[in-house]
């Protein structure tokens, strides 16, 4: 049995939440490993719509470990919302069911300020932040600067590191013409809230290695998308983590070998939020009728997605660099009803034809894409359990996918319901 890291290969939201539901009945931990509540992840269980930030889609079956893994930034006040929002749901969160790691950095209310601030200005570049202060708070993080979980623990400790903290923080709010933060105000805060995070503190990879030794199935959750990734993405319209497989690894602190099988998330289609190049975007009917059907807002902000034809070239680059064994494709039942469905086989810069995306801001917004034309299908795929039930031309879709992206498709997603999915292959046993 492979313990499975799962991961976005696109821009994100490619419905990750529900893949690693279904894929939880499986498992016996469930591990998320970077981002922090910027990630959105939407569960339908028995027609109850459940939407998770911070917390692994794991907190939502019975007899689950959840851990949030050293490589997340914990907005601790964000944690406790969250909790208390799944709870009026009937979920119970304690440390029976879910464990932060001990050494994994906070998003403090600063954190968010700055955020904010910069996405404000009139200068530089806009990336359409969810303004949730992560990239500042892995800024800090990197900065060596950061207020971790375990420091909740220590108020001597605690206050020296606001302290330093507030020397940086303080400068630049001056020098952005805001006012200083109190630091007594801060510890204060931090203070009143550690009661409610430190029962779930652990070391998170003493947990994880004695499951992994004990035989038990592991899921490494990632948030957000291969696109994203502050190396490999779209920079600088990216996330502030690594985003790859990788990562599942440095995240949660397992070894490389603990990681297993990679299981690359992609729709049937392609969609990203906020700012930067978008080879296939479709700003007419048809895009807007690819955001109406496919419901394509954001979990946490609402904001429309932006909506465009699969793009074959980016999700074999994801394959590529982030060591993607297998695919789930989602949302096919999106396409239904269309007379003709595209897929981007490659672009063209000028007079020179590619086969990759480039890594320069300015070639990634002016490559065209190159279609590839198939027939659309008028049948409904929506809640199809096989594949003999899908219509051919669909089937068609599907296997010109594999070919183009060089992986097969290991799950195939028909509709929001868990139970709404294909297997063609497991990942826990490839």
């Amino acid at each position: 049995m492979a313990n499975v890291a799962v991961v976005g290969a696109q821009w994100g939201d490619e419905g990750k939440g529900k893949i690693v539901d279904w894929l939880c009945e499986r498992a016996d931990m469930v591990v998320r490993f970077q981002g922090g509540h910027n990630a959105g992840h939407t569960l339908v269980i028995d027609g109850k719509i459940y939407k998770l930030a911070l917390l692994p889609s794991g907190v939502v079956r019975p007899g689950k470990m959840a851990i949030i893994g050293n490589g997340v930034v914990v907005d601790p006040w964000a944690l406790v919302g969250e909790i208390e929002r799944v709870a009026q749901q009937g979920l119970k969160i304690t440390p029976e069911n879910l464990r932060v790691a001990d050494n994994a950095s906070l998003i403090l209310p600063l954190h968010r300020d700055l955020d904010a601030y910069r996405e404000d200005t009139n200068k530089g570049i806009k990336i359409g932040t969810t303004r949730r202060g992560i990239g500042p708070a892995y800024e800090d993080k990197v900065g060596r600067r950061a207020i971790r979980v375990c420091d909740l623990a220590d108020a001597g400790v605690l206050e020296q590191k606001v302290e330093g903290l507030l020397a940086h923080h303080n400068a630049l709010r001056r020098g952005l013409g805001r006012d200083e933060i109190d630091g007594g105000q801060l510890l204060a805060e931090l203070k009143a809230i550690a009661p409610r995070i430190l029962p779930f503190m652990d070391q998170s990879w003493k947990l994880i290695d004695e499951a992994r030794k004990s035989g038990q199935r592991i899921l490494f959750e990632g948030a957000q998308a291969f696109l994203l990734d502050i190396d490999h993405g779209t920079y600088p319209y990216v996330t502030s983590s690594n985003t790859v497989a990788a990562q599942a690894a440095t995240g949660s602190g397992t070894g490389m070998r603990g990681v297993g099988y990679v299981l690359g998330i992609a729709k049937a289609y392609t969609t990203r939020v906020g700012g930067g190049p978008f080879p296939t975007e479709l700003e007419d009917e048809v895009g807007r009728g690819l955001l109406a059907r496919g419901n394509e807002y954001g979990t946490n902000t609402g904001r429309p997605r932006r909506c465009g034809w699969f793009d074959a070239v980016l999700v074999r680059q994801a394959i590529t660099i982030g060591g993607i064994d297998g695919i789930a494709l989602t949302k096919l039942d999106v396409l239904d009803g269309m007379k003709e469905v595209r897929i981007c086989t490659g672009y063209r810069l000028g007079t020179t034809s590619l086969d990759r995306f480039p890594a320069g801001m300015a070639e990634q917004g002016r490559v065209e894409p190159v279609y590839e034309t198939l027939p659309g299908w008028t049948q409904s795929t929506r809640g199809a359990r096989s594949f003999a039930e899908l219509p051919a031309e669909a089937i068609k879709y599907v296997r010109r996918v594999e070919e183009l992206i060089g992986a097969p498709v290991a799950l195939l997603s028909t509709s929001p319901e868990r139970e709404d999915t294909i297997l063609m292959r497991d990942p826990f046993r490839d």
